[in-house]
């Protein structure tokens, strides 16, 4: 994989810290700052440096990636279409549908993302690699372990988020464990979820409880914690078990194990449900009035960045731009609504067209279909989308958990309101690339569910806490609310309602068998959609899902610059 080896050679001139722009070619490969091995990896600073570097490696898996984990879950899933401009190519209609006819030229979807997660592998191999080498701080032995393990256990966690991506995605993928040059073959998954069981495990094990508090939110979210580690592992072990059919997590972790973790994760009470389920969401929390001066006062309820019901965040700010910051949420632009702003919505591409039979599942009362997507007819906002021309299989829905946000201001030469970007005047990027809102990987109520799923004593308890808070409203639950069993498919029913739009969904679906997803997300008879105000139709014919298993294309650049090593996945 020679795209690898030119990548780790500009990795060893940076030391993997993340402190470069993002180089124009993998030929650039000229250090650019002065932290060479030989001076560095030396103190316990250097350390958290480099812990820092591969946190910034998992962010950038998002800010600088063609096309992004969540939005391949999303596009894949049963819920989304590709949709984008009717000018646009067909690639995210090749997602959509498991079909290359699409688009046949599009070969390399995702080699910038495949690229991206190895850079990120690679950094928390090598900062792995180095910590022998480490002076660790501590009055004894004892304290400079724990420092140690705290770091190595971050680390360790971090690679198996990367990792968990992509075997999920690509299923037979090099395995790497140490920094290398070496071509390596693809290996069978099962040595990859050996590698994740270990590091999870670890860091279950070995970050301190009270390394990062949530009393202490605003200085901490995002970090991993071993409450994290333990979620993450629950989830690992779903999906293990489901796809490949299996009783236990290659020989190392049994569902028992998998719910203690969970089981410990809620007694730690570090974490809670948000009392209304739309103040997860920007979008679905904010709001505008307009006082007695014609002033547009904008109001929100949202919990706010690292809220009681966030377990792990992947973070993003708005200082990404054009000259090499890199930290935005790049793929949010993707969900925004095509070409428009509509307070509080912002625009974006139009990807991600929320299929109707979404809006239906929703029970009276539950305010998770209002929270989670947006009716343009419901809203009456349908008459202000003009992006409606241009846009590729409409739907009346589009995602409102996860998309660009707009504002009100003043325009200063004129004093008159105008509406804008949510990011104008926050930083130096633009509405493409300065997204800033987090990505939530693990909400408390997954980890309910989950525990609910595994067969926890508390099972009913858990499912229908989370069932009530969707239709809770101002301290009231809606007279629609009733409580039901803790059956496997309930579970799956309310996870489905709960974690819409979330990159999730799909790999439920998965997790419950191939001809099973299939049967979910295949539309043979196709769905009436509107592109370009013309009618149009998606088809999703089920032998094109169930021919790949599920699984993604190998970017086609890989498997060339791999001398042919690396195979393709069957029917891409």
């Amino acid at each position: 994989m020679k795209s690898l080896r030119i990548y780790f050679i500009t990795a060893l001139g940076l030391v993997g810290l993340g402190l470069a722009s993002c180089a124009d070619s993998f030929l650039d490969v000229e250090p650019e700052t002065s932290l060479f091995d030989e001076n560095f990896y030396a103190t316990q600073a250097d350390a958290e440096l480099a812990l820092i570097g591969c946190y910034d490696g998992w962010q950038r898996t998002s800010s600088d990636a063609d096309i992004s984990f969540y939005l391949l879950s999303e596009v894949m899933s049963d819920q989304c279409f590709g949709a984008t401009g009717t000018n646009d190519k067909r690639n995210y209609q090749i997602i959509d549908r498991f079909d290359i006819s699409e688009e046949p030229t599009f070969t390399d979807l995702a080699n910038n993302l495949w690229v991206s997660y190895y850079r990120g592998i690679f950094r928390c191999n090598k900062l792995l690699q180095e910590l022998d080498n480490i002076a660790w701080n501590g009055e004894d032995e004892a304290a400079r372990l724990v420092n140690r393990n705290r770091v190595e256990g971050e680390t360790r966690v971090l690679r198996a988020l990367l990792y968990f991506d992509m075997v999920r995605l690509f299923g037979n993928i090099p395995l790497l464990t140490e920094p290398t040059e070496e071509n390596l073959p693809q290996v069978n998954p099962d040595e990859v979820y050996r590698l994740m069981a270990e590091d999870l495990l670890f860091g279950a094990g070995n970050i301190p409880a009270n390394a990062y508090p949530k009393a202490k939110a605003s200085e901490n979210d995002g970090r991993i914690t071993q409450h994290a580690a333990k979620a993450l592992l629950a989830r690992v072990y779903l999906y293990y078990t489901g796809y490949y059919d299996q009783t236990d997590l290659v020989g190392m972790v049994s569902a028992q194990q998998a719910l203690t973790g969970l089981e410990e994760v809620i007694a730690s009470e570090e974490f809670a449900l948000v009392g209304e389920f739309k103040n997860l969401w920007e979008a679905a929390s904010t709001t505008v009035e307009e006082d007695e001066a014609g002033n547009k006062v904008m109001q929100s309820s949202f919990a706010g960045r690292g809220n009681s019901e966030t377990v792990l965040a992947q973070k993003f700010n708005y200082t990404q731009d054009y000259n090499g910051n890199m930290d935005g949420n790049r793929w949010l632009v993707m969900m925004g609504m095509r070409n428009t702003n509509i307070f509080p919505y912002g625009r974006g591409w139009g990807a991600c067209t929320v299929h109707p039979k979404v809006a239906q599942a929703y029970d009276n009362g539950d305010t998770r279909r209002t929270a989670s997507m947006i009716d343009f007819e419901g809203e009456g906002i349908l008459a202000d989308f003009e992006g409606i021309e241009t846009q590729r299989e409409y739907t009346g829905y589009s995602v409102k958990k996860y998309t660009p946000m707009s504002k009100w201001e003043q325009d200063p030469n004129t004093n008159e309101w105008r509406l804008v970007d949510g990011v104008a005047g926050l930083g130096e990027g633009d509405f493409q690339v300065s997204q800033y809102q987090d990505y939530i990987v693990i909400r408390y109520a997954d980890v309910l569910l989950m525990a609910a799923e595994l067969g926890s004593a508390n099972a009913g308890e858990y499912l229908n806490r989370v069932r009530r808070r969707a239709y809770t409203v101002d301290g009231e639950v809606a007279a629609e609310f009733s409580e039901v069993a803790a059956s496997e498919q309930n579970i799956m029913e309310e996870r489905e309602l709960e974690f819409a739009f979330e990159g999730l969904r799909y790999w439920d679906l998965l997790r419950q068998g191939v001809d099973y997803a299939a049967s979910v997300i295949s539309e043979e008879a196709g769905v009436e959609v509107l592109s370009g105000e013309e009618t149009d139709q998606v088809v999703i014919e089920s032998n094109n899902f169930t021919s790949k298993k599920g699984l993604f294309q190998i970017p086609q650049t890989q498997i060339s610059l791999s001398n042919r090593l690396l195979k393709q996945n069957a029917g891409w």
